[in-house]
């Protein structure tokens, strides 16, 4: 019984899946701010563009 338990507590193989799973949401997160700020500038640019044609 204890040597179940202790195999189950050393397994390790998710615990790589978990830190990439981390990695892509701080991503997304740092994907999604950089929209917002940005899409001000980027519409006053587009728009500047759009008027000088």
């Amino acid at each position: 019984m204890t040597d179940t338990l202790r195999s189950i507590l050393d397994d390790e193989s998710g615990q790589g899946l978990a830190e990439y799973g981390l990695i892509l949401g701080l991503v997304a997160v740092l994907c999604i701010t950089a929209v917002v700020f940005l899409s001000g500038k980027v519409q006053g640019l587009l728009s500047n563009v759009g008027s000088s044609i």
